[in-house]
């Protein structure tokens, strides 16, 4: 009992190309998962204000770690949305502000966060009573 080599099932469908009005979702959606991040978000919000060093993000972002931040700020960076800017004293001071391009961003997400707050409420009561109906 042997194998076959002879090639099979070759009757495949070609590949369809994207619908062009979907076409640019993966770009969106890389853009929409870095500012809408939770992170970027409080250091967008945060720096929204002025040049922030990193120690002092550090300590207005409660519970973000070290590393997080660093890689929130790296990234902020990647896509234009934050400047970093080495002062050469010594020890070197690092400040980190918003471009242009991050400026744009206050506003929505300024309005983001002041719904999360007037809504805060209504979304905790929603999901005790869906914790509710579902524990059962």
């Amino acid at each position: 009992m042997g194998t076959s080599l002879e090639p099979t099932h070759t009757e495949l469908p070609a590949p369809q190309a994207p619908h062009p009005d979907h076409a640019d979702c993966r770009g969106v959606a890389s853009v929409l998962a870095r500012v809408g991040d939770k992170w970027s978000v409080f250091v967008i919000m945060n720096l929204s204000d002025g040049p922030k060093r990193f120690n002092e993000l550090k300590r207005m972002i409660s519970g973000i770690s070290q590393r997080m931040l660093t890689l929130t700020l790296r990234g902020l960076e990647r896509d234009g949305l934050v400047t970093r800017t080495i002062f050469p004293t010594i020890p070197p001071r690092v400040d980190y502000e918003l471009t242009d391009l991050g400026r744009g961003l206050q506003q929505p997400v300024k309005a983001l966060g002041q719904w999360a707050m007037d809504h805060l409420m209504q979304i905790e009561a929603a999901r005790t009573r869906f914790d509710k109906r579902n524990d059962s």
